[in-house]
């Protein structure tokens, strides 16, 4: 009986250090410092979970993930590269050069793409692709 006893002792303090421990903030450590913007409806809903079978702990985990800023959408950043440089990227034979376009996304954008990943998925458009969106080829 003793046994058993640890067992179950052993199994709610688990379920309950899980609970305590915000959603947003282990999911999401990079959105940590946030203090505004958009909230993520994903960790709203693994938090209100939270709420459903452990009122008091998912509460907590609401009011960390309040408090961290993780429960925020990051917010969008944009940088736009001129088609000059952007041609730079490409050799003669008209293949993209991955070290190249990897450095000229990291010196206008701050992050460095996994771009020698070797499960990136590479696709092939064409003029006819872009017309259906209405775009125009620029580069």
């Amino acid at each position: 009986m003793r046994m058993q006893s640890r067992v179950i002792g052993g199994a709610v303090a688990v379920a309950l250090l899980t609970q305590l421990s915000a959603c947003g903030t282990l999911f999401f450590p990079d959105r940590r410092g946030q203090i505004q913007g958009q909230v993520d409806p994903v960790v709203v809903a693994l938090d209100a979970i939270g709420i459903l079978f452990y009122v008091i702990p998912g509460l907590i985990a609401f009011g960390i993930d309040f408090a961290t800023g993780a429960i925020y959408l990051p917010g969008g950043s944009t940088a736009q590269v001129d088609p000059q440089e952007l041609n730079k990227a490409v050799d003669a034979s008209g293949k993209i050069d991955n070290v190249r376009l990897k450095a000229l996304i990291e010196a206008h954008t701050g992050r460095s793409l996994p771009l020698d990943d070797p499960r990136l998925i590479q696709q092939r458009g064409s003029l006819e692709q872009l017309a259906a969106y209405g775009l125009r080829p620029a580069a």
